[in-house]
Formats: C-alpha cells, structure tokens, sequence
C-alpha cells in the first residue's frame, strides 16, 4: 500500500530538493526514503528505482530551465538575448547546483524525445536566428554556446574562479560580449 500523500511528482521535487543540498550523485531511493521516514518498499509503488528517480529530477531540472530561459527570452533579440540565455543558465545553476546537475544526466533515447531538451534548442537556435548563421555553421554555434555556458558554470560551481581577481561576474560578462563578437563575426571555412 502507497504511503499517504507521496506521489512521484512529490518524490520527484523532494529529490531535486535533496539534489541541490547534497549533490545529484549523492541521490538514492534510500536517502529519499529517510527524508520521508519510510521503508525503501514504501516508494517503489511511485518509483521503480534510483535511475527512475535520476532521469525524473533531469527531466524536472530541463522543463525548468527552460520555462526560465523562455521568460528571460520573451521579447530580445542578438546580444541581449544571448545575455539574458547564458544569465539563466548561471543563475540556475548557482540557485539549483543538483538540479543544474542533474539536467547533464544522460537519459534513454524516450526520456530524451519527452524532455525539454527540445526547447532548448529551438531557444539556441531563436538565438542565432540575430546573428545571421546557417547550417551546419548553426549547430556548431548550438555546440559552442553550450560548451561555453556549461563549461563555466560548471567551473565557478567548484570553485575554480575564486582564487583570483578579477571576480568571475566580470568574466562571465566578458564571456557573453566574446561570444557576441564571435557570432557577429562567426568564421567562414
């Protein structure tokens, strides 16, 4: 019998919760199962295991970003939306560090066709649409830009910047103005 009112949509936001406060990797259905104060069994009736778990956190963590990055995007173009695209992903990033985590999980082929992975990309994409690129030359930008964003990020998140001035805002922002340089004057083969 299912414990009262845990559902998977609960478990679910409970372990992107537990994810942002102990890390992605640290994540189980046992652990779950303490924070709740339940037998392991109890959540197998919502979750068939900890991989299930992980994927619905990435698939959560997606949807999120990309509900972020569609709000920030509503309206700009060129480099104020290459802005407020590369903001999202560092604020969530440094608000959410397990669900930032979790939404590089690498998930089966059908978690992957429903996620909000798709978005993602159409929004890349919206992007570059102000910067005049075409394919193939697009999808190396989508790469570049994704590169860039997740490099970084991950790179501050571990503390790789804090060692030196200048502060890494100013990088960051030095960064997004590289990267429009970049695309305005993007490199013909």
């Amino acid at each position: 019998m299912a414990y009262a009112g845990l559902t998977a949509e609960r478990l679910t936001r409970a372990g992107a919760e537990l994810a942002d406060e102990v890390g992605f990797d640290q994540v189980t259905v046992s652990e779950l199962a303490r924070r709740f104060d339940v037998k392991v069994a109890s959540l197998y009736s919502h979750l068939k295991n900890s991989r299930d778990l992980k994927t619905r956190i990435a698939l959560l963590a997606l949807e999120e970003l990309a509900d972020r990055a569609a709000e920030a995007l509503a309206g700009r173009a060129g480099k104020d939306a290459l802005t407020a695209f590369g903001n999202v992903y560092r604020d969530y990033a440094r608000e959410h560090p397990g669900r930032y985590a979790a939404a590089q999980f690498r998930l089966d082929p059908e978690a992957a066709a429903a996620s909000a992975g798709g978005r993602h990309s159409q929004m890349t994409r919206a992007i570059l649409r102000g910067y005049d690129l075409t394919e193939p030359d697009q999808t190396h930008a989508v790469r570049l830009l994704g590169s860039v964003f997740h490099g970084f990020v991950s790179l501050e998140l571990a503390g790789g910047f804090s060692h030196s001035a200048p502060d890494s805002a100013e990088s960051w922002s030095r960064t997004l103005d590289a990267l429009d340089a970049l695309l305005r004057n993007w490199p013909t083969p």
